[in-house]
């Protein structure tokens, strides 16, 4: 089961598991510095409420007993702090301090020198910083109680002006980091994703810099002795099949003399005819082999203009039925020969097979994009293609249903050959049937 918003590519992905770490570890480091703040916080409360309570006990208890109220009222102790005396222990409805709290206090206390004749001689501690409220009953030795409350602040852990402005600093120039980083180990992947694209288009594509960290120039290597072996394993193919197609000239010159010496005229035409199918499979092959081995430089053309003397050139069909759509001039850099030879396949074969031809040029949106594709439909009016046909069309030496047989001239090999220069331009060819019939031939060409 994939997850809804998982992202689906590597550098995402891997950005997002480091970024998603980052804000956990970031959190964590945040929940720390704040247990820490609060109980530094806590203690410096402690301390500076023990230290006061104690002062203020001190000078209580080396105070004669009949002037004890007055110096206890006279005495500034702060809005927060109240104290009186009274013969009972305190009585509130807080609770007990915890323990851990009462030992604070009693540590903070014991910082406070009290003569021992007059050290108090019980204590009571309720409430605490939970209920912001702390109630401390002494008892002093003549067994009079000091009764005082004080009001506890809350504990602020981000009271700090910068601490939050730091820290959002910190984590924005890591998350950049992070991000950068997965930009530069991801490069790599992308550049031998964009490598095997272009080998499938074209197998005399250029190798990888076998440059970089270790592992990538080891898999640039590997990559390079890959495509290495497919370009020879094509080559020795295609050469293969140029050569038996070159040697068969000689036999097929010499059968179509001795065909002349046949007597019986029917005989004769049927053997000429199948010579000269033959010798059109032959040249076909040959033409086949020199486009897949072909040097051709790449120039600008204008693909317009190309396309109109093609039409121009298939005088097969009435005029009505050969038509162009789209800009009067457009230029794309190209191999001028080769192209012509794709397009002139396609435009053939529409005419020969659909008794059409209608071109429509579809230039980008984005002419400016990278990646943009110049679009080129070719429409006839011919029966179409079987559906499963469609690309076993693109197979060398395939035919498809009888409207396309040897009769009309065809051996297979169009168009492959037209497929086989697109790709090499990165470019394809496509075909489909169109709904109110005939076929529709796009190919796509980058600009």
């Amino acid at each position: 089961m994939t997850l809804r918003f998982w992202p689906r590519s590597l550098a995402a992905r891997t950005a997002f598991v480091l970024l998603v770490g980052l804000i956990l570890v970031q959190a964590a480091g945040l929940a720390i510095h704040a247990m820490d703040r609060i109980d530094v916080q806590r203690l410096a409360q402690a301390r500076n409420l023990a230290v006061r309570v104690v002062g203020l006990y001190r000078t209580i208890v080396l105070t004669t007993p009949e002037q004890r109220e007055e110096v206890l009222g006279e005495l500034h102790r702060g809005p927060e702090m109240s104290a009186e005396l009274s013969k009972d222990p305190p009585v509130t409805d807080l609770p007990p301090m915890p323990p851990p709290m009462q030992r604070l206090f009693r540590v903070s206390m014991s910082f406070v020198g009290v003569p021992g004749p007059q050290r108090w001689k019980e204590m009571q501690f309720l409430g605490g910083p939970d209920w912001r409220r702390v109630v401390i009953g002494m008892r002093l030795p003549d067994g009079e109680w000091l009764n005082i409350s004080s009001d506890m602040e809350p504990v602020r852990p981000w009271h700090s002006p910068t601490f939050l402005a730091a820290f959002l600093l910190m984590t924005v120039v890591a998350a950049g980091l992070t991000l950068w980083a997965v930009r530069r180990l991801t490069a790599p992947v992308r550049t031998l994703a964009a490598a095997a694209e272009a080998l499938g288009r074209d197998v005399n594509a250029p190798p990888l810099p076998e440059d970089g960290p270790l592992e990538v120039a080891v898999a640039a290597a590997a990559f390079n002795t890959m495509a290495a072996r497919i370009r020879r394993f094509v080559q020795d193919r295609t050469d293969l099949l140029t050569a038996i197609g070159h040697d068969l000239r000689t036999p097929i010159t010499r059968l179509k003399l001795r065909a002349e010496f046949i007597e019986d005229d029917e005989q004769r035409g049927k053997v000429l005819a199948d010579l000269e199918e033959l010798e059109a499979m032959v040249s076909a092959t040959l033409a086949f082999g020199r486009d897949a081995r072909t040097g051709e430089a790449v120039s600008a053309l204008d693909i317009s203009e190309l396309l109109r003397t093609l039409l121009d050139e298939a005088g097969d069909a009435p005029a009505e039925r050969l038509s162009y759509a789209g800009p009067p001039h457009w230029t794309v850099r190209a191999r001028p020969l080769t192209l012509k030879r794709a397009l002139t396949n396609l435009i053939s074969n529409a005419v020969m097979y659909g008794g059409a031809a209608r071109v429509r040029l579809i230039p980008p949106v984005s002419a400016g994009a990278a990646g943009a594709m110049l679009t080129i439909e070719v429409e006839d009016d011919g029966p179409g293609i079987p559906p499963g046909d469609l690309e076993r069309v693109f197979e060398p030496f395939h035919r498809g249903e009888p409207s396309r047989n040897r009769e009309t001239g065809g051996v297979g090999l169009g168009l492959p050959i037209a497929r086989n220069i697109m790709l090499a331009h990165g470019g394809d060819v496509t075909l489909a049937n169109r709904p109110s019939g005939g076929v529709k031939a796009t190919v796509t060409l980058p600009i």
